[in-house]
């Protein structure tokens, strides 16, 4: 549960399978005895991936600020800046691959964020959505099936053209 931090982004594979992607911010809320009030405390950002009729659906229905419950899979992985192909890259994280030439972890004191020799290093959390919707407890929504276009079929009316 967290607030649409962007506006979804939508377009179509050349396969013409549609995608929307958008940014998710869930912010964590303690209860601060010495106040007797929730607080919030840190803020994480996922970016969350919709395909073919909910990504249609997410677009047409969020938008910026609103608040959401999203249900998917949870990927955290490891980018890299790739400077020779100027390209992002996947990197195994920690743990993953060991054995079978898995990237060293850094040395004690060094800097992930990039120096002259050193590869720009950054971690992604994304959400494989399978279901996104508005957080009822806090608003109402007014669903809307939407019905899948169906191709007009020519059917005789018994009347002959000229």
């Amino acid at each position: 549960m967290g607030n649409a931090a962007t506006r979804p982004d939508f377009w179509e594979t050349a396969a013409g399978v549609a995608v929307a992607r958008f940014r998710l911010a869930v912010t964590v809320r303690r209860w601060d005895r010495g106040r007797d009030a929730w607080a919030d405390a840190y803020t994480s950002f996922y970016t969350v991936w919709t395909w073919r009729s909910l990504a249609a659906n997410v677009a047409g229905s969020v938008s910026l600020g609103e608040p959401l419950v999203v249900h998917g899979t949870l990927r955290v992985r490891e980018r890299e800046w790739d400077r020779e192909r100027e390209r992002e890259r996947d990197r195994p994280l920690q743990g993953e691959g060991e054995g079978r030439g898995a990237a060293a972890p850094p040395a004690p004191g060094g800097n992930s964020g990039g120096g002259a020799h050193q590869p720009r290093c950054w971690v992604t959390a994304e959400i494989d959505a399978v279901a996104v919707g508005h957080d009822l407890t806090r608003g109402t929504s007014a669903f809307r099936r939407v019905s899948q276009a169906k191709p007009l079929l020519n059917t005789p009316t018994g009347a002959t053209s000229p």
